[in-house]
Order: structure tokens, then sequence, then C-alpha cells
């Protein structure tokens, strides 16, 4: 048996003090007693707490929305206490239905070891990987028995999962639900279970999901777990939270100098949210800097973030590069070369939407149109506003938006 020793007045304030790191920035904290509880018994006890975080290999990449939750992670690790980083192995075939107007595709166990490729080295930019523990929920929920599964379904009624918003909204417009769809929180919540969590993180649309893994920690006899929410991170386009699916995103596998300019394109509105959940920037030195520069303020926010996942170094680059680009109009100092084989485009001169397409420079030919007719394409600084145009790309310095670079030679 484990002893429990008696709580001193310092030990008290060490509980104070971590409620407060942990309270900070997050949404909910249910509940704030439970939590206060579970603090005394890790400190009389020494053992840590078990924080789980889970996350679907939807897609090969993080973005930095996503170390909203991952920095506060870190701050439990920091305070001595064990992060299951919980990859959703088997999850992620059902498919997420929060926020969802619709199913999501499943994806094949083919597709997603192909998006678990780069997660821990993504993670690492921010969290200690090598005090986090990675699990896989496939270990357990692949080899639930029929009768387990019906164990954990007696948990919930109809009613209750129909009660959460992407369900009756669904529900209501007539669109399609799936059975299969109704299973995720029960799954997610049974990964509670197993792990024995003490705390579940995540962001606010994860709420239900959450608070699942309350009910079935109750149901199979455990102590419940506290549930904290975090906030969504807001877009580059400054409405919609953001996405893959968006567009808005920030990816963690960027160039810095990718970065640091899609930092200096967010809304000035943002700025104070992205430093408050992205850095540990003083607020106060910061709401200043915005009062009195608000573009020193954004560029100090863009090198602080940069420096935290390529280093200060790069940073400074970024920078760099990036006031040579847009304040004094000149050229970056590294331009990538693409090779473009002439049988590809038919020709030493071929279109300008199919050049754009055939070098990677964008992702359809539809975006390449719309790129050419809102002035966003430059052939060596001279603006392309003709769809049709055909010209001799050999050579030349193509730029499309405002950061994207490349020198196009033909073999």
């Amino acid at each position: 048996m484990m002893l429990i020793k008696e709580i001193s007045m310092n030990d008290r304030k060490e509980i104070e003090r971590q409620f407060e790191i942990i309270k900070r920035n997050t949404v909910d904290v249910i509940e704030e007693e439970e939590l206060k509880k579970k603090l005394e018994r890790s400190l009389s006890t020494g053992k840590p707490l078990r924080v789980k975080y889970g996350i679907d290999p939807t897609s090969p990449d993080i973005h930095i929305g996503h170390m909203v939750v991952i920095r506060k992670l870190r701050e439990f690790q920091n305070l001595g206490h064990k992060v299951f980083f919980l990859i959703g192995d088997f999850t992620a075939r059902i498919g997420d239905p929060t926020g969802r107007n619709e199913t999501r595709p499943i994806l094949s166990r083919e597709e997603i070891k192909k998006n678990l490729t780069n997660y821990v080295e993504q993670v690492s930019r921010v969290l200690d990987v090598h005090k986090a523990e990675f699990v896989y929920n496939g270990n357990w929920l692949s080899i639930l028995s029929i009768e387990e599964f019906i164990k954990i379904a007696s948990c919930f009624t109809v009613a209750q999962i129909l009660e959460r918003d992407d369900f009756s909204a669904r529900y209501k417009s007539g669109k399609a639900i799936y059975f299969h769809e109704f299973m995720y929180p029960l799954f997610q919540g049974y990964d509670s279970v197993v792990l024995e969590s003490d705390i579940e993180i995540g962001a606010t649309e994860q709420k239900f999901n959450l608070l699942a893994g309350r009910a079935l920690q109750e149901f199979f006899g455990q102590e419940k777990q506290v549930v904290i929410t975090m906030p969504i991170l807001v877009g580059t386009d400054g409405k919609l939270k953001m996405s893959k699916t968006y567009k808005n995103h920030i990816p963690v596998s960027t160039t810095p100098d990718d970065m640091f300019g899609k930092i200096m394109s967010i809304p000035d509105t943002l700025m104070q949210s992205y430093a408050s959940l992205l850095t540990d920037i003083d607020m106060k030195s910061f709401q200043r800097l915005v009062k009195e520069s608000p573009r020193k303020a954004k560029a100090h926010l863009a090198r602080n973030i940069v420096s935290q996942f390529f280093g200060e170094q790069e940073a400074e680059k970024a920078e760099d590069t990036f006031d040579r680009v847009f304040k004094e109009k000149q050229l970056p100092e590294e331009i990538p070369i693409i090779e473009i084989e002439e049988k590809k485009l038919g020709g030493k001169k071929a279109n300008i939407v199919d050049i754009l397409f055939v070098a990677g420079l964008v992702g359809s030919k539809s975006e390449a149109k719309r790129m050419i007719q809102q002035n966003a394409v430059k052939i060596d600084g001279h603006t392309m506003s003709d769809i049709n145009a055909e010209i001799e790309i050999n050579g030349k310095i193509v730029k499309v938006g405002k950061r994207k670079f490349a020198k196009i030679t033909i073999v």
C-alpha cells in the first residue's frame, strides 16, 4: 500500500502553483476541485499524474494549431507528470465526427501507416518525446470482443449520443449518420479506461469525446479523469479554425521562411491569441509593443514561433529573407531550382497555366488560373494576367503568391 504523507504549507503552495500553470489558457477544467485533489495525491505519494492526449493520423502533417495542446502537455512534463501521447491508429479508421457535417471517409491501414511516418519528429519540436509514452489504441481496440463492446455501449443511450451538436444538426437536416460514427466517442472513452488516465486534454470541440472517458471510467469503477479543453487556434484567414481542409493552416513540416511569412500574414487581431497560445512571450510587454508598432510586434511573434521549431538562427534568417523580399522588394538569397522535362510541356514554349501546374507551384490548373486572374503570378518580375499566355520559361524566376519563388530550368 502506498503511503500518503500529510500535506504541508509548502506542499499546498506547490499544489496551487501547479494548478495555476495547468489552468492557464484553458477553456474548461472539469472539475477543478478534482484536479486539486489529484495534484494533492500526486504530491503526497510522489506518483506523477497520467495525462492523456490523443490524435488520429488522418493527415501526414501536424500544424501549429495542434501545438496549442502539445505545449500544455509540455507544461505537464515540466511539472513532473507522465504524458501518454495516444496515436489513434484504430479510431482513425472510423473517423472522428467532431465538427463534421458529413461522414469522414474510412482510411485504410496503409494510409494510416503512411501518415504516421513523421508524427513523432514533428511533435518532438515542442514535446520531450523521451519522457512521453507513445501508445496506439489499435493494440486494445482491435481485439475487443463483441461481449466487451456491448458492455461499453451499454453505458450510453442513443439520446445521449444524438445530443451532441454534430449529430443533432445532421439528423435535423436529414443527412446520413452511420452507426460506426456512434462508436467513436465510446472507443475514445475506452482508451481512458485502458490507460487509467487522470487527466485528458483536447481542443474545445473534443469536449463530448473527453466527457465520454469520464463516463466510462466511472462505469468501470475507476476514478474519473479530469477533462481539460484548450482554445482552437484560428487560421491565417482570421475566420475559421486552423485546418488543412480550409487551407488556412501553417504546417510544422514547412520551411522557416514559409512559417515566418504565414505568421506575418495573419490579421493583427490574431496576434495576441497566437502569442498567448503558442509562445512564452510576456503578454504585458507584447501588448505594449502591439500598440506601439503592430508590424514589429508581429515580427517578434513570428521570430519567436519559428525559433521554437527551427532554432533562433533559422528564425533570424527567415526574418532577413522576409524583410528583403517584402520590405525591400528584393529576391530571396536562395531560390529553389525546378527542373521540367521539355516533353512534359510539349516544347520550349508552353501555356503559363501548364507551366505552373507541371512545376508543382500550384495544386491544380484551376488554382493556377485563379492565381493568374488575381495578378498573383510574376515571371522575372512581370505580372502575368492572361491565362492563355504562351511563354518560354527556361531560366526565368517565377513568383506565385507572396512567398513562393522558383527558378525554372527546362531539361
